[in-house]
């Protein structure tokens, strides 16, 4: 483990140069690349600035290698992706994850979905309209599974809202074992897409028929895989905002 590597490492992938985060630290360039050779170790109240300006655990910044997290993700791709029709339903619980799933696995079973294609695809999505209030109070997140439906698949079956999605153009990142932290590997697969569309957020109007983003979980030679996409026109863009000053 480096500390100096840790900062290049988080610095490069912030796509920032020596200068800016000098600027940012209010320091010398010649002080960053100090800290990026191990010459010099950054004072305590500058490595809390680091782990604010890298959103990053100090504790991690100083003990592991950062380095390592290029074994967790995948570069970062933009594809397009053909439009679909979907069986999606929502839970609000504690566990909505797991729950949601449960119950579309057993309605993908009785509508025959499983039966005419065992491959069929589930992803999935935060569901974010759900208050402060009930999010503290009680402990309720939302979120919303669906199953896409393959070509010339019809059913009936009721339980659940069908939708038609479009085709449009995503970014897409593979997270490596998203479960072992999923608290940290996820949130920053997005934030890793964030950074790549230079966007600060997602439009408060999303796209008409075109999801904003949504996860799909796979196996892979044994291997737990989570490609997180962002639909690139459902983002606002860092400079987006108007300046009154």
């Amino acid at each position: 483990m480096s500390l100096g590597k840790n900062i290049q490492y988080l610095r490069k992938q912030k796509r920032i140069t020596q200068e800016q985060l000098a600027e940012e630290m209010s320091v010398s360039r010649q002080t960053v690349s100090k800290w990026e050779a191990d010459e010099i170790v950054p004072e305590l109240n500058k490595l809390i600035v680091l782990s604010d300006v890298f959103s990053c655990k100090i504790d991690a910044l100083v003990r592991e290698d950062l380095l390592a997290c290029d074994e967790i993700f995948s570069e970062i791709t933009v594809k397009k992706i053909k439009g679909f029709r979907m069986a999606r339903y929502v839970m609000v619980t504690p566990n909505p994850e797991d729950d949601v799933n449960r119950y579309m696995d057993a309605w993908a079973m009785q509508s025959g979905l499983l039966a005419a294609d065992p491959d069929a695809k589930k992803i999935g999505w935060d569901f974010p309209y759900v208050s402060l209030e009930l999010q503290n109070r009680f402990g309720l997140r939302g979120y919303v599974a669906a199953y896409v439906l393959p070509d010339g698949f019809d059913t009936d079956c009721p339980g659940v809202e069908y939708a038609d999605q479009a085709e449009a153009d995503y970014a897409v990142i593979t997270v490596y074992d998203p479960f072992a932290a999923a608290f940290e590997r996820i949130p920053n697969a997005y934030k890793k897409i964030f950074e790549y569309l230079e966007v600060n957020g997602f439009r408060e109007r999303p796209k008409d028929g075109i999801l904003s983003c949504f996860e799909y979980v796979y196996e892979q030679n044994g291997r737990t895989c989570m490609d997180v996409h962002i639909h690139v026109d459902s983002v606002s863009k860092t400079d987006a905002f108007t300046n009154f000053s």
